[in-house]
């Protein structure tokens, strides 16, 4: 059951997936990202003046991995809210953190950033997969750059070439797609810490109506997360 919860679930998953890629989109990992994103939630409100302790920061922070999933799927059949169980269920492993997890957000805040924070994962394996083709094509290019073969144009017989200048057709296609999936990673926006509703008006109740110090709070969530930009204002959507 472990090792189910560690890979996404799909036909496709064992023909076609890496292990890595596999695991990037499976319920450990976005339960465990939730987790961190709690973390993350909290480590940035007690940098900005809410009362939370050291203890409590460290308390979270050894129960990341600690999932029972069983507890969690009671508490889901109970309160019919998925995020809610996942809450109660690290609140149960926090004796002292227990309130200051998820101070003031939505659930878009775990379930839209978690989604963000995969892909960006997942699209940093592919370009990395990438490279290492071609690292290897490159070699190969080298080692049959004076071989000949036949050229095909219009689906019929042309001109000869050689196996090396197909191949490095083939290095250029590559390029150009890491060059796309680099461009698509690095302008992945975080969602940050918008609020019940998109507004943020939970976290200015939070911090008494300071405009700055939530800006700096989404700005700094961000950061801990990996990610250099949110969407701009403070609106979204839930």
């Amino acid at each position: 059951m472990e090792e189910q919860r560690s890979q996404y679930q799909t036909p496709l998953t064992s023909r076609y997936a890496s292990k890595e890629m596999s695991f990037l989109f499976s319920e450990k990992h976005k339960f465990v990202t939730w987790r961190k994103l709690w973390l993350h939630l909290a480590k940035a409100e007690q940098e900005l003046g809410l009362i939370i302790t050291d203890e409590q920061i460290q308390e979270l922070e050894e129960h990341i991995e600690d999932i029972d999933f069983d507890v969690v799927s009671s508490y889901e059949k109970k309160l019919k809210h998925d995020v809610m169980a996942h809450i109660h269920a690290f609140q149960d492993k926090c004796s002292t953190a227990g309130s200051i997890i998820h101070l003031g957000a939505t659930s878009a805040y775990v379930q839209d950033n978690a989604d963000l924070i995969s892909l960006k994962k997942g699209l940093d394996l592919l370009i990395l997969g990438i490279g290492r083709c071609v690292q290897r094509l490159s070699k190969f290019a080298e080692e049959y750059k004076d071989l000949p073969t036949l050229g095909y144009t219009h689906l019929q017989p042309a001109q000869l070439t050689t196996v090396g200048k197909r191949a490095c057709l083939w290095i250029q296609d590559l390029l150009i797609d890491e060059l796309n999936l680099t461009r698509l990673r690095d302008g992945l926006r975080f969602r940050g810490i918008k609020g019940a509703t998109g507004t943020q008006a939970s976290f200015l109740v939070l911090f008494k109506g300071d405009h700055e110090k939530v800006k700096r709070l989404d700005k700094r969530v961000a950061e801990l997360a990996g990610f250099e930009k949110t969407f701009a204002g403070p609106v979204t959507c839930e």
